[in-house]
Formats: C-alpha cells, structure tokens, sequence
C-alpha cells in the first residue's frame, strides 16, 4: 500500500517518499523517507494502518492513507519552493497549557465564550500538565482527551480536593459540553498551527463529538403573561427578559444597547444595532408593548438597560422569577428568543393595556 520510487524524465527519484514499517501488533506505520541536498531523514508521521478486516477498518485506513498523502505532498511543495528545513524554525517546545491560557485570555470581552474556554482549560490541566509542549500534541494526545471527556465528572474541577461521592461521581458531563470543550481545543490546535508552531495539524482524520439533539425550552403566550405579572428582585432583568421575549434580540445585544440605537419615525420605533455574535447589521422594528419596556429615553450614549448584567446570579434570578409565576420548565435568558407563542399572538388592544398595567 506503500508509494514506491518514482523516476522523472530525467531519471530523477522523488525527494518525499511514503514508507511502511511493520510494527509488533500486526500493523503498519507510516513514515517519509526524505532525501533534500544530498541528506537523507525520516519524518514519522504516527500514522497507523491496521489489519482490515471490516469496511469500517478498511475506511479508516484509507483515511489514515490520504492523510499520510497529503502530508508527503506538503513536504514535496516545501522542497520546491525552497521551505524545507524551516520546519526547524516551527516552536513545537512552546508549552501548550501556556499556550490555551493566552488564547482563553483574549476571549476574556466574551462573557459567555469565555466561560467554555475556561471550563476547557480545567479539565485540560486535569488531563495533562505544565510540562507538555506542542510536542506531545499528536493525534493520540487529541484522543486521549475525548476519552478524558467521555470518563469526566460535570464540575469536577470545581469540588474542593477533587473528592467526589457516588451519586456526584455519576454525573457525566452532557453530550453538547463535549462537543464545545472538544471544539475549543480544535480551535487551539488551528491556531497553533496558523502560527507555525506545528508544523502538520494533528487533526487531520479526527472526528469530534456529535451534537446531542435536544429539546428546545420555549414559554408560551400565557407564561410569559405570568411572569408580566409577576414581581422580580431584579426589575431591570424583568424588563430586559421581557423584551427579549417579544423582539427576539440576543442577550448579548441587549446589554450593550444603547439609546442612539433607537430610531423613532413618527409613531413607529426602530432599534438599528450591529449584533455582538454574528457583526451582523440589523434593523429591528418593534411595537409599542416592547418599547414600553424600555423605560424613559435617555442620551444617545448611555445604555437603554443600564445595570443588566447576563451571569450567574441573574441566571438564578431568573429561575426563582418563573418559580413565583408557577413555571417549572429549565428557563434560560435564550427561551425567550423561542418564540413559539408568536405564531398565534395578535396585539390586540386589551394586551396592549395589559402590558401598560404591569408594574416593573
């Protein structure tokens, strides 16, 4: 299965060749046997082929084959263009949880994002230490820490001594956690190797977790008439959900909204806001039950809902909120985008003077 010499017109051999070596448990690894200015090297690719037996482990080798492929064609267009050997130059001893930290840092304006890549990064020093560099970033080292995942405890990293009870210790992380802390090292190892510091991508061929299909939570028409009437210790957290809930804008955008977004023209009022998640340009037309909500104009530069604060504790304050209006579904700041009540809500004008009433 092994690429064998090749002569050119001139007679001359390939500099890259892809080499086989058998190995003790049947298989066979995969190496480049590279020959440049009159020096001979071997690069091991810690590529595997196995004894296939079943189309699975056929489809795998032939995987692992092109990815072997591909790397021998990078090193070939390095030789030609005169790159080879400023792999030297590739920091494979940079340490590699130094290295996630910086990048966790610069996500630091992202509350939310912040909070995966931090989470990452734990149960990353749980699964290695200070000492491993970008040199142990292999394709065993990324398998190894999806194992790490499937076996993980939720919250391990947060539990005093890390001495976990039975019924805690059952507690997986989620399916949809794998895949993000999966896909912050994904991101990592991108950009190590946008940076040059390695010097082949060791994904290649590495599938990450599926997204786990879940169940939106969405409130109905009713519920979020109950929480209308509803007291909350935050009015300004009442105000800010509420107005998601019939505008549909991110909470991301809503805490940064400012009064010079706001355009009114004649009896209608417009918010113009460039969205925090996609840098998207939007134009958002909204009625008045909404306006309301956003209490008195003020200048153009201070924020519509000064003091809201999407975290922890508004979290927890949401949820005793729906507790008080009797809703016992798992709501989040997002339920609110879920408008699926929408589809048969008219504004009419008895809902109009139902949201004059509430008291924020």
């Amino acid at each position: 299965m092994g690429a064998k010499s090749k002569t050119g017109s001139k007679g001359q051999k390939e500099p890259v060749r892809l080499r086989e070596k058998k190995i003790a448990n049947g298989g066979i690894s995969l190496y480049l046997d590279i020959y440049h200015n009159g020096k001979r090297s071997y690069e091991f690719l810690k590529l595997y082929l196995v004894d296939a037996k079943t189309p699975i482990e056929k489809e795998q080798n032939r995987q692992t084959l092109q990815t072997a492929l591909s790397i021998k064609a990078k090193r070939q267009i390095e030789i030609q263009n005169g790159e080879y050997g400023f792999t030297n130059t590739f920091k494979t001893d940079t340490p590699f949880l130094a290295y996630f930290r910086k990048l966790c840092e610069e996500r630091k304006a992202s509350t939310g994002n912040y909070g995966n890549w931090f989470s990452c990064l734990k149960h990353l020093e749980k699964y290695c230490d200070e000492k491993t560099t970008f040199k142990h970033v292999d394709a065993n080292f990324i398998e190894g820490f999806k194992d790490f995942l499937n076996n993980a405890a939720k919250d391990q990293h947060k539990r005093k001594y890390n001495q976990l009870d039975d019924e805690v210790a059952a507690k997986s992380l989620s399916q949809n956690s794998k895949v993000s802390y999966f896909n912050k090292l994904r991101a990592c190892i991108n950009q190590a190797y946008d940076d040059r510091i390695l010097a082949v991508n060791p994904l290649r061929g590495i599938e990450g977790f599926k997204q786990d299909e879940t169940e939106r939570v969405y409130l109905t028409f009713d519920e979020v008439k109950a929480l209308a009437k509803t007291p909350c210790r935050y009015p300004v957290l009442k105000r800010a959900f509420l107005f998601s809930c019939l505008t549909g804008i991110r909470k991301s955008d809503i805490e940064k909204m400012t009064w010079g977004e706001v355009q009114t023209f004649g009896e209608q009022t417009r918010v113009v806001f460039k969205q925090k998640k996609t840098k998207g340009q939007e134009y958002l037309d909204i009625n008045k039950q909404a306006e309301e909500f956003m209490g008195e104009r003020g200048e153009p530069d201070k924020l519509v809902f000064s003091g809201f604060r999407y975290n922890s504790q508004t979290l927890t304050e949401l949820s005793k909120w729906c507790m008080k209006a009797g809703i016992t579904k798992d709501v989040t700041f997002h339920c609110g985008r879920h408008r699926k009540f929408f589809s048969r809500l008219n504004f009419s004008a008895l809902q109009i003077r139902f949201c004059r009433q509430v008291t924020i």
